[in-house]
């Protein structure tokens, strides 16, 4: 026979106890709080000396414990930020990603802008202008330096045309195609140009090195002494090139034979514009007709 479970109250003297306990609390907050109900009706100021006095005690406990929440709270707190800020930073580096192409496409266009500016003010200046064309490439590693157009014979471009840049003087056009020119530049070793310095007109000639720089030359017997930040610009001896193009400065100080660099620096070449040569050379006059040999009038009977 089995014993059934008896649950009730009194089967444990420990649950008894703490029924009464219960009890005894409850009854006692109830007088309490009646009490101070009552104290706060009939003597105000002493219910708020005890409520202050009672705040007074469990300020502390209260102090602790919120600090103990705030302490449990900052763990996960942290990690929430952290990653918070973690996928705020990526996309942070995204956008100045894309800020970064946008600026550099923005100072290329700019940089454009300004050189075509400056392009189409001389070309404005110019009344033997061809063509504006944009050098698409230039050969710098051998000692030929050349560049080359995207404009050829279909837009009028020829040999010997002069080609000028925004700042000066490129070189001159050696071959063309229908659609693409080749330009002998400033620095080849094939290439002289006569020059006169600007300060004084003193004349000289510009021969190209083939290492990027070029030679500065003097015409005088006597000797001629450059200084550096010399300027000379095209003389117009020999027809091809107009007088006052920019041509080159001296880089060095001496007697003779300077080097100098070419105001239109290689590392710059984008657009550039096409002339008519400074003085054409003269058509060849074309040739008398033949003379008809003389008849004689014996054999004509």
């Amino acid at each position: 026979m089995v014993v059934g479970d008896d649950r009730r109250t009194g089967f444990s003297r420990r649950r008894q106890y703490g029924v009464l306990f219960s009890y005894v609390v409850a009854i006692g907050g109830a007088a309490a709080g009646g009490m101070l109900l009552l104290l706060s009706t009939l003597n105000p100021p002493l219910f708020s000396a005890i409520r202050m006095t009672v705040a007074d005690m469990t300020t502390p406990v209260a102090s602790l414990t919120s600090g103990a929440g705030q302490l449990l709270l900052a763990g996960p707190r942290a990690v929430g930020t952290y990653f918070a800020v973690h996928a705020e930073n990526a996309q942070l580096k995204r956008e100045v990603a894309a800020t970064r192409g946008l600026l550099t496409r923005a100072r290329t266009i700019n940089y454009d802008n300004r050189r075509l500016r400056a392009l189409l003010r001389v070309r404005d200046r110019s009344p033997a202008a061809v063509v504006s064309a944009r050098v698409v490439s230039s050969t710098a590693g051998s000692t030929r330096r050349f560049g080359l157009l995207n404009a050829g014979r279909l837009s009028g471009v020829r040999p010997g045309m002069p080609v000028r840049g925004p700042d000066g003087l490129i070189g001159r056009v050696v071959e063309t195609g229908l659609n693409a020119a080749r330009v002998l530049l400033l620095v080849d070793p094939d290439s002289i140009v006569p020059v006169r310095r600007t300060r004084d007109g003193v004349p000289a000639i510009v021969a190209g090195r083939g290492d990027g720089a070029v030679d500065i030359r003097s015409v005088d017997d006597l000797g001629m002494r450059f200084t550096v930040g010399d300027l000379f610009v095209t003389s117009g001896t020999g027809g091809l090139y107009a007088p006052g193009i920019p041509v080159a400065r001296a880089v060095a100080t001496g007697r003779d034979t300077v080097i100098g660099r070419t105001v239109a620096r290689p590392d710059t070449f984008d657009f550039a514009l096409v002339e008519r040569p400074f003085l054409p050379l003269p058509s060849s006059s074309p040739a008398p007709p033949p003379v008809p040999p003389p008849t004689n009038p014996s054999s004509a009977r």
